[in-house]
């Protein structure tokens, strides 16, 4: 019996939709961050996305992809699948081939610790972004991604988590507290802080990501069909709900509104979207675009301003808060009602509700655990944060040799 091809159609998105989703990395996510810095940290945060993308697309290889989706076992992969030594030209992922869905795979994998950059800017080591980023992926994102979308014990309750809000954003968003308590503030936090060096910069890469996004979203369908397509239109509507709140609400509590401003709102809406952009319709892409702002919004004052935890860029707040959120609000916002695809056979929203709270305090517990003992063992090995001195001289000379900008 001869091999099924794969489907031309729905190869050709998948790809495309890989390079978009690595289009988000770099430079999207380096040009959003590197814009919020200073001046003398600006390259650091670019170097920062640039190092993990290449060190996490080997680990991957190695043994990241067979960990996340070879095996049946609740909690974690096998390795029958490393270096894809048992994958060849033929193999077949749905109507795709299996390669295709390896390296879309790996492009989540990528931006994924690529998104905690921001919660440790300006003040930590480089090693200690490789050894944690690397560690971080084998020991959090992997486990997690096997749960959810690789036959794990959350897929089997059958939880919604379309393109990685739980996956993702709370893995990340959890983890980038972790990271941020554990470095320690920047020097004068939060009174004495510079202002973002660049916002066209920060709007820039902002834009990238928006794009990007269509094939984070829409190329999770797997396929060039009415799901991609109503993925990619939710998506859309909730960054641009998103952006237009974030904006009146800085307009009511500060007299303006901000160009850092309404693009955070934008990447609060995706992200609040993403759990749900494969299974709501027009409508709860809107609610949820305005419910991501809303709830966003108070979590970045109420990180900064009451907790005073130096996530520096918001990660928690923007990517962790709006994915949890999404991963919530999803269990009502799926309802046949208003236009969303309903639940699996024998389950209600209520039960659904359970399975999304389930899944989440799992993933946020797991990321919170794993990501301190990875920190601890980091610190104890090579040390997390840089000299006070390698500090004030900017992490683009200290740690890199180089400067953003000639003067």
């Amino acid at each position: 019996m001869g091999v099924t091809p794969a489907d031309s159609g729905d190869t050709a998105w998948v790809l495309t939709a890989t390079a978009l989703i690595l289009f988000m990395t770099l430079p999207g996510l380096a040009l959003f961050y590197a814009g919020l810095v200073r001046v003398k940290n600006t390259l650091s945060v670019m170097m920062h996305c640039v190092a993990i993308a290449c060190l996490i697309s080997v680990l991957w290889l190695a043994v990241g992809y067979s960990l996340a989706f070879e095996g049946t076992g609740p909690l974690i992969g096998g390795l029958g699948k490393a270096f894809l030594l048992s994958v060849g030209r033929s193999a077949r992922h749905g109507t795709i081939p299996e390669t295709a869905f390896f390296i879309f795979q790996g492009a989540f994998a990528v931006i994924t610790p690529a998104l905690i950059v921001g919660a440790y800017v300006e003040r930590i080591r480089f090693g200690a972004v490789l050894a944690f980023s690397g560690a971080w992926l084998l020991l959090v994102y992997a486990p997690v991604a096997h749960w959810v979308w690789g036959g794990g014990w959350l897929a089997q309750r059958h939880v919604m988590d379309f393109a990685g809000g739980l996956v993702v954003h709370a893995t990340a968003g959890v983890s980038a507290v972790v990271a941020a308590v554990m470095i320690g503030p920047r020097e004068g936090f939060p009174r004495d802080l510079h202002p973002p060096h660049n916002p066209g910069m920060t709007m820039i890469g902002a834009g990238m990501l928006w794009v990007g996004w269509y094939g984070f979203n829409g190329g999770s369908a797997l396929s060039a069909n009415g799901d991609a397509a109503m993925a990619l239109l939710v998506t859309h509507v909730s960054a641009s709900t998103a952006g237009l709140v974030w904006a009146l609400l800085e307009r009511l509590r500060f007299g303006r509104a901000s160009m850092v401003g309404i693009v955070t709102g934008v990447v609060a809406g995706l992200a609040t979207i993403t759990p749900a952009s494969g299974y709501v319709g027009p409508l709860g892409g809107l609610i949820l675009g305005a419910a991501g702002s809303l709830v966003c919004f108070a979590a970045v004052g109420l990180m900064k301003n009451r907790l005073k935890i130096d996530d520096s860029l918001d990660v928690f707040a923007v990517h962790g808060v709006g994915g949890i959120l999404g991963s919530l609000l999803v269990a009502a916002l799926a309802s046949p009602l208003i236009g969303g695809v309903g639940y699996s056979a024998g389950v209600g929203m209520g039960g659904q509700l359970v399975t999304q709270i389930t899944g989440a305090v799992a993933v946020i517990g797991w990321s919170a655990v794993a990501s301190i003992a990875i920190l601890w063992v980091v610190r104890r090995l090579i040390g997390l944060r840089a000299t006070d001195s390698e500090i004030d001289d900017g992490l683009d000379v200290s740690q890199h040799g180089e400067r953003a900008y000639s003067v």
